[in-house]
């Protein structure tokens, strides 16, 4: 089992939602001397999405290289005039796993670019949750999407842009945009810029292909006081339940803040079949209301969090590329903390003697919506790839 290598040293600012997210990343980007990596799922062609073209335009103009790495899938609706103003403007756009219309139901397809990250100058990168999208758009009058992303400044930075620039080559390189791969040899900037320890995991389909899922588990495992978990997506295989429910039985507090809004109706039921057997263990559940939740964050024990792109699904945990920053700092916990608990005040509580009395129609939805996304996940080879911890 390979374990985080966590670094000293670190600054990590975290930063809620893209109200406060997207004036800092636009601010870096326009402040770029040399380089920019931005990856992301989702770049949507909305007034934020402008924004962002726009600042990455303007830092191409002055000399900056910049290079654009989205997904075929997630970004399947970007404009291809919007596109092709970038390269023009000298940015330099790839598509990872570009989407061709098909019905074939095939693993590959899924195997999506979900990561959020963006690396400048090799000295500022953020990583969370949040895609190139505005926060209110589809929304109406409710609040922005609960999301989280951190700004990152320090030793980790060499792990983090070394990893950003190896998937650019790598897409560069099946692209056959080999003049693409040249790049200013850059050092990252990794003189201690703070006190925080901290650790970058990625999923990828190599050598760290479940190492955001072990990270998980052996907090879980170790945990002797609290967890909580807010998670967006989250239909957790056999292992990751076992291990909260482990926990929950040797007398750790673990709260679940999940979707309460539907966006997705099969998952969002799918994920529901579980509550019966969360609830008897003990485990509180909560499902945020207030508008949409898009957080992938977890505290355990006011001292261990993570903030990233990973849901707590077979997608994610199985067939993604993502990227997560986990940290133990007492002072970071205790700010993600403060964060939850105001979304949960938000949140409507599932009661366990309610959810009993549920009727035989939203039981038998629940879990006929589970089974259909067992089967899918055979279908698709997802039951071969066992977790062992």
């Amino acid at each position: 089992m390979t374990l985080p290598s966590f670094i000293n040293g670190n600054r990590i600012t975290l930063l809620h939602n893209g109200t406060e997210y997207f004036p800092v990343l636009e601010a870096a980007i326009e402040a770029a001397k040399q380089e920019i990596h931005l990856q992301t799922y989702i770049f949507k062609y909305d007034s934020t999405g402008i924004k962002i073209a726009s600042a990455l335009k303007r830092a191409a103009h002055r000399g900056v290289a910049v290079h654009l790495l989205i997904d075929g899938f997630g970004s399947l609706n970007f404009p291809e005039k919007a596109l092709q103003d970038l390269l023009a403007a000298g940015v330099r756009v790839l598509i990872y796993r570009k989407e061709v219309f098909s019905f074939k139901l095939r693993r590959n397809r899924l195997r999506r670019m979900h990561r959020k990250l963006v690396v400048i100058d090799a000295g500022i990168a953020f990583i969370g949750g949040i895609n190139i999208i505005d926060d209110h758009a589809e929304l109406g009058e409710a609040p922005p999407r609960f999301d989280h992303a951190v700004k990152i400044e320090g030793p980790l930075l060499a792990t983090i842009h070394m990893t950003a620039r190896r998937l650019w080559m790598l897409v560069a390189w099946a692209h056959f945009k080999k003049r693409w791969i040249a790049h200013l040899e850059l050092k990252p900037i990794v003189t201690p810029a703070g006190n925080q320890r901290a650790a970058f995991i990625i999923r990828d389909n190599l050598r760290h292909r479940r190492d955001i899922e072990r990270a998980y588990l052996t907090a879980i495992a170790t945990a002797y006081r609290e967890i909580i978990i807010a998670n967006a997506y989250f239909l957790p295989g056999r292992h990751f339940r076992r291990a909260l429910i482990k926990a929950a039985r040797r007398g750790v507090s673990v709260v679940l803040l999940l979707q309460g809004r539907i966006e997705y109706r099969l998952q969002h039921y799918a994920t529901r079949a579980l509550y019966g057997n969360l609830l008897d263990a003990g485990i509180v559940i909560y499902e945020y209301q207030k508008s949409y939740l898009h957080a992938k964050v977890a505290v355990i024990d006011h001292y261990w969090s993570t903030v990233g792109s990973s849901n707590i699904d077979p997608i994610s945990l199985l067939l993604a590329r993502e990227a997560n920053v986990v940290i133990t700092d007492h002072a970071f916990a205790h700010d993600l903390k403060a964060s939850l608990q105001q979304a949960i005040e938000d949140s409507r509580p599932v009661s366990r003697k309610h959810w009993r009395t549920q009727s035989w129609f939203d039981r038998l939805l629940n879990w006929v919506s589970y089974y259909i996304v067992r089967i899918l996940q055979g279908i698709l080879g997802y039951g071969q790839e066992r977790t062992r911890v």
